[in-house]
C-alpha cells in the first residue's frame, strides 16, 4: 500500500501538459465523471519525461456559478483520487497525464457518490 499523500509533483498544472492532454489525449465518460488521459508509457511524446503520474480535476463554471461550489467539488474529486491512487495508477499507467472532469449538472451531496462513480470509471478502463 502506498502513501496517500497528494505532492506537488502530481499536480497538473503546466499549459503545455494541459495542451499536450487535449490535443493528443483519449476520453472515457462513466456516469458523473469523464477523464481525458495519455500514457507516455504507451504514446512517448518528445519534450515530456517524468517519472509520475499527473492528474487535474476540473468543474464547469456553465454548471456551478459559485466558487465554493465548485471548490467543493474539486476538493472531492482530488481526495478520491488521493485515497484511491493504487488503483488509478495501475488502470492509467504510472507515467502519464489525466485530467477529471465532473459532468452532472447536480451537486454531489455525499463523498460517497464522487467515490463510487471514481471507482466505476477507474473499473471501466481495459
Amino acid at each position: 500500500m502506498s502513501d496517500f499523500k497528494l505532492p506537488k509533483e502530481e499536480k497538473l498544472k503546466h499549459k503545455k501538459e494541459i495542451g499536450l492532454l487535449f490535443e493528443k489525449g483519449k476520453w472515457k465518460t462513466c456516469d458523473n465523471l469523464r477523464i481525458i488521459t495519455l500514457n507516455l508509457d504507451k504514446k512517448p511524446q518528445e519534450d515530456f519525461s517524468f517519472n509520475n503520474q499527473k492528474v487535474g480535476v476540473s468543474v464547469s463554471k456553465k454548471y456551478f456559478k459559485r466558487a465554493h461550489d465548485r471548490n467543493r467539488i474539486k476538493r472531492l474529486l482530488r481526495e478520491c483520487y488521493r485515497l484511491n491512487k493504487d488503483l488509478f495508477i495501475e488502470k492509467f499507467g504510472t507515467n502519464s497525464l489525466s485530467m477529471v472532469f465532473w459532468i452532472s449538472k447536480e451537486e454531489p451531496k455525499h463523498f460517497k457518490t464522487v467515490e463510487e462513480n471514481f471507482l466505476k470509471l477507474c473499473e471501466s478502463i481495459k
